[in-house]
């Protein structure tokens, strides 16, 4: 028999890294929040690659922790090993990977959503979404217990009609092992929503005694360790190494002879893959020039000896996944401990989405994460934040958080998703920001935790020490600005040693930093006036802004323009096929997608810059129209 379990202000609908950190956002604001989730043992589950970060991924955390988020300290707090990506690049590329300890994560996070205020978390399956006919929805659980919220956020993840996929054997399920969420699907379906299908898939995880690692090459982690997060302190290390080896030709044989045993290739699969993070049998066919492809050997925590094979994401079956497996040098002999597997699951199309991550058909119902249409843990985490605060900010009569694209990876992210949409899983990449070197990961704090402490995500203690640091780097800026160096011997023996040109006159240190030979340990010697405790992160954001300043003027008037489109809003209610000299797919597409601006109109595909001059020229009359009314 059904009964009234409880009522609050915000539920969320699964507590991977969404559900996470829109549950966390929401009760912070101080509404009463629930986290529903199938187990309670795999809150945080990592079933694919148990790592943070990467490129523009580890952006995303940067931003995430700068907003008041958890991802970026529970990553310092259980993190295996940590590197910085593409060194050898510009800062705007710059990216922090971290390998993670997949259990001590899911233990910080499981342990974050139990203490934080105004949150109960619960081990329940959502059966029943429907509206509670006051504004408010209604929930039902598999036990029939049932729960009224003002707001609800969907952070299903893979688990909404989850189907497994291992050669020819498929059956329902959700990621590990899980049972999948099967009976949702239907609920929202019935609301009128739009639901598609993706798939994604994780290679096998195998015994760490069966692994020849004198085969492969080593690949340590990086001293000294970067943390995630602008709150860490104290130094962090390494803990471990992970390994690379790579296909040979006869893996590829190998896999190219089963291939009709694959049900990505048999049919069986209908859901859409990740573009950009293909199956090894999905590589071995679009790259069929390549004899050989990278395989990264990653430890999934100090207390296991479970290894996970990065590249080698299968659906083929067991027994093919094991003979392409012994082809590889190093894994001639490996023992597999959990075989690879797709997942097919239920997601929603971002385009009813607004940028608040509310659906516009439907009032207090927000999406987030992988039910989005994205893929990766950090993607998810980053929405899920907004999904939540932007629910909680709603209820509590305040104004929304609202990231664009020059603000943040996560308003690009966002502005992409609800405005262009996505025909496969959504991953993002450095190469989809206009503005990258703008939204570099060192000032990621200068950016958005404003932006964080304004919505009320940012707490005093974490605004003290922001506004320290930004107080430093004024005062350090200022110095630097003063200092002048004589063109003395030492000075000009140090310079001609560095690779750079000796001093004539006298050069001020902002000047000397900004050339690209020189930075803060170059000039060490002759700067007797730097501080001593000068923040490592105040140092970083200086050295790239002085580098870089002509390139970052010219950046930021791009945005100048970008942001008097943004502002240029757009009625809600605008009905476009009304509007005289829009193109039909114009209208279409604009009827759809409902965009807030001119500028977010300008970035559907299928809008002409010839529309967007017919909805300026719309806008101006309507409002002209208006203030003579």
């Amino acid at each position: 028999m059904k009964f009234m379990a409880g009522e609050y202000q915000v539920a969320v609908i699964g507590a991977g890294h969404a559900g996470i950190e829109a549950g966390l956002a929401a009760s912070r604001l101080g509404c009463s929040t629930v986290v529903f989730t199938i187990n309670l043992d795999w809150v945080g589950n990592m079933p694919c690659n148990p790592s943070i970060g990467g490129t523009a991924k580890g952006h995303l955390v940067r931003e995430l922790d700068a907003l008041g988020g958890e991802m970026g300290r529970a990553a310092d707090a259980t993190f295996l090993q940590s590197r910085m990506l593409n060194r050898g690049k510009g800062p705007a590329v710059h990216s922090l990977r971290a390998q993670i300890d997949r259990r001590d994560y899911s233990a910080y996070m499981k342990h974050a959503l139990e203490t934080a205020p105004n949150l109960d978390v619960k081990q329940a399956e959502i059966i029943s979404l429907e509206p509670a006919g006051n504004g408010d929805w209604l929930l039902t659980t598999r036990l029939e217990e049932q729960y009224t919220a003002q707001a609800v956020v969907l952070a299903t993840g893979t688990f909404l009609k989850g189907k497994i996929y291992v050669g020819d054997v498929s059956y329902d399920g959700g990621p590990d092992g899980m049972f999948p969420a099967s009976s949702l699907t239907a609920s929202l379906l019935n609301l009128g929503m739009s639901l598609r299908r993706f798939k994604t898939g994780t290679p096998s995880r195998v015994l760490k005694s069966s692994i020849d690692f004198s085969a492969m090459e080593p690949q340590p982690g990086e001293e000294p360790v970067v943390p995630f997060s602008f709150e860490t302190t104290g130094t962090l290390h390494n803990q471990v190494d992970c390994h690379i080896t790579w296909t040979t030709p006869q893996t590829k044989q190998v896999i190219l002879d089963n291939l009709h045993r694959s049900p990505l290739y048999g049919g069986k699969i209908h859901g859409v893959g990740p573009r950009y993070c293909p199956s090894i049998e999905d590589k071995i066919v679009r790259f069929a020039e390549k004899e050989r492809h990278q395989v990264f050997i990653e430890p999934c925590g100090l207390h296991t000896d479970e290894m996970y094979l990065q590249g080698l994401s299968s659906s083929l079956p067991v027994d093919v996944q094991l003979q392409f497996l012994h082809t590889i040098p190093g894994l001639e002999q490996v023992k597999v401990m959990r075989p690879a597997y797709a997942i097919e699951y239920d997601c929603c199309d971002p385009l009813q989405l607004d940028p608040c991550l509310e659906f516009m058909d439907f009032p207090g119902l927000y999406g987030a994460g992988q039910f989005n249409g994205s893929s990766g843990y950090e993607e998810a985490a980053a929405q899920g934040l907004v999904a939540g605060a932007n629910a909680a900010l709603k209820i509590l009569g305040r104004k929304p958080l609202i990231l664009d694209r020059a603000s943040s990876y996560i308003g690009t992210l966002i502005d992409d998703l609800v405005t262009k949409g996505c025909s496969d899983p959504y991953r993002m990449m450095t190469s989809r920001s206009e503005y990258r070197l703008i939204l570099r990961q060192d000032n990621a704090d200068v950016r958005l935790t404003p932006l964080g402490r304004e919505a009320g995500l940012v707490d005093d203690t974490r605004w003290a020490h922001f506004c320290a640091r930004q107080e430093q780097a004024a005062a350090e800026r200022q110095r630097l600005r003063d200092t002048v160096l004589p063109p003395s011997r030492e000075v000009n023996n140090l310079l001609a040693a560095c690779g750079t040109t000796p001093l004539a006159s006298g050069a001020r240190l902002e000047d000397l930093l900004k050339r690209p030979q020189l930075g803060y340990d170059q000039l060490a010697p002759v700067d007797p006036g730097r501080p001593v405790d000068l923040d490592p992160l105040v140092r970083e954001q200086l050295e790239v802004e002085l580098k870089y300043e002509g390139y970052i003027r010219r950046q930021q008037a791009a945005i100048d323009e970008m942001r008097r489109l943004e502002n240029r809003l757009l009625p809600q209610d605008a009905d476009y096929n009304a509007i005289t000299g829009l193109r039909k797919e114009a209208q279409e597409k604009l009827m759809k997608v409902r965009p807030r601006s001119v500028g977010q109109a300008s970035r559907i595909s299928g809008v002409s810059p010839a529309d967007i001059s017919v909805l300026i020229i719309w806008l101006t009359s309507r409002r002209d129209t208006e203030n003579q009314g």
